[in-house]
């Protein structure tokens, strides 16, 4: 049984809703309607009814059994303006709330907050930022985490790695690391992975000096302490934490080094160039950004994916929870 095959057992035995915010978009459309059909979520689409029903007979989508709202029409629209002028607590005037909520994006992370979804999936038709925005300010952090992060989930086969941050946390700072690297460990159970986590650098155990040696060393001393059953070694290059041969020479007796399948990177841009060698010339599959850190699950998609890889996204927002 496969990982998406598995969330949709588990899905279906624990009703959950999810809400896209692009309710006409052909590929929402698409991953709806299988959604339904096969009976994994509740789902539903925002946006005008005569728009959602047109764009799903053009595409010849049975999307019946969605819950369609629009946001211009909602008849609680008031009292979800009242309940976001409490949340942003003198931050944002009713007038702005109001303005906000006419947004699909703020719509929408509202009925998470509301309890009126489970979990939300957006971003096909615009920005990271606009998905993150909103989660941040709504549903916020869970206690005791100070920033959100991301993890992409990579594929091929029977095999299964986990790489974070590779889309949010530009510069993240070495309290940033560990949470990175603690909150993208659990996310890698949930994908089946025994995390085997390896704090990525230039440097192996000293070799390179630099301040991102440092931070790396230094967060992995820190995720050591705070979680002492995690297998996380660091800083290591990228050979030294995936090959054996390597691996053991240039860090002797450690249990990651050669053997890594969780990955975390110094800053974005080694992550996200790292991902995407491993997509593009490495042949895996990519899923995410998966945000980690809110209190209730929030995705992001990308506005170049296809219907498959919403429906993928959909399922693993929802195993989330």
């Amino acid at each position: 049984m496969s990982i998406f095959e598995r969330f949709e057992t588990q899905l279906k035995e624990t009703p959950r809703t999810i809400v896209f915010t692009e309710g006409t978009d052909a590929r929402i459309l698409s991953a709806a309607s299988r959604l339904l059909a096969n009976g994994v979520l509740n789902v539903i689409l925002l946006a005008a009814p005569d728009a959602v029903k047109q764009a799903a007979e053009e595409g010849g989508f049975d999307v019946s059994k969605a819950t369609v709202i629009d946001p211009a029409n909602y008849e609680g629209f008031d009292e979800m303006v009242a309940q976001m002028v409490a949340l942003r607590k003198g931050k944002m005037t009713e007038e702005q709330c109001r303005a906000a909520l006419s947004k699909s994006n703020y719509f929408g992370t509202m009925l998470v907050k509301m309890g009126k979804a489970d979990c939300l999936l957006g971003g096909a038709t615009y920005s990271t930022a606009d998905t993150v925005r909103p989660a941040l300010q709504l549903i916020k952090c869970k206690p005791g985490v100070k920033s959100v992060s991301s993890c992409f989930i990579l594929m091929r086969g029977d095999e299964c790695l986990a790489m974070g941050d590779c889309a949010i946390n530009i510069e993240p700072a070495e309290d940033d690391i560990v949470e990175i690297t603690l909150q993208t460990a659990e996310t890698a159970k949930v994908f089946g992975i025994d995390p085997r986590v390896a704090l990525l650098s230039y440097s192996t155990f000293g070799s390179g000096k630099g301040d991102s040696v440092d931070k790396m060393h230094n967060a992995t001393a820190r995720v050591k302490e705070l979680a002492p059953d995690l297998k996380v070694d660091g800083e290591l290059q990228f050979d030294a934490a995936v090959a054996p041969e390597v691996g053991q020479l240039k860090a002797p007796g450690s249990k990651v080094a050669g053997y890594a399948n969780t990955f975390i990177f110094p800053d974005i841009n080694a992550g996200n160039i790292g991902y995407k060698i491993a997509q593009r010339l490495g042949g895996f599959e990519a899923y995410g950004p998966i945000l980690q850190g809110l209190n209730a699950p929030i995705n992001d998609l990308s506005r170049g994916c296809n219907a498959e890889e919403v429906y993928k996204m959909a399922l693993i927002t929802a195993a989330l929870i």
